[in-house]
Formats: C-alpha cells, structure tokens, sequence
C-alpha cells in the first residue's frame, strides 16, 4: 500500500526538518543530506532518529540514481 499524498506532504526528517524522498519500493524515506534511510513498516513511516538507518555513500548514490530515474519527487518544497 502506498502512503497517502496528505502524509507525504507533511513527513519531514525529524532532525533537520527538511524534506524526505518517498522509495516506495523498497519501503523508505530518505534524506540525502544526512544520508539516513527511514523504515516505512506496516505502511507506517517510522520517524524516530534512533531507529534510522545511516547509509554510506555507495547506497546513497544507489538510492538517489533510483529517486532520480523514477521522478520521485520531496516530501514538501523548500
């Protein structure tokens, strides 16, 4: 199941407020300017910093050729 539109407009990354790529497709939110990966569980984004995922550069370059050939747009504009 997909996340509502209403919700992705208003999921920002809990520590720096800015704004997340949806990965529907690997059930994930991510930002690239931390390069941390948030889990989407039972169709429920789990927003908490502890429970991120950090990711190195090689998965984040993988994670952003994929946002970038799927049109996969931010959360909100900045």
């Amino acid at each position: 199941m997909t996340l509502s539109t209403d919700l992705l407009a208003i999921l920002a990354c809990p520590e720096d407020k800015g704004p997340l790529y949806y990965v529907e497709a690997e059930d994930l939110l991510y930002n690239p300017r931390l390069q941390r990966a948030y889990e989407v569980r039972d169709d429920i984004p789990v927003m908490l910093i502890d429970e991120a995922r950090n990711v190195d550069g090689a998965e984040h370059d993988r994670i952003m050729d994929v946002v970038e050939s799927s049109g996969i747009a931010p959360t909100f504009d900045t």
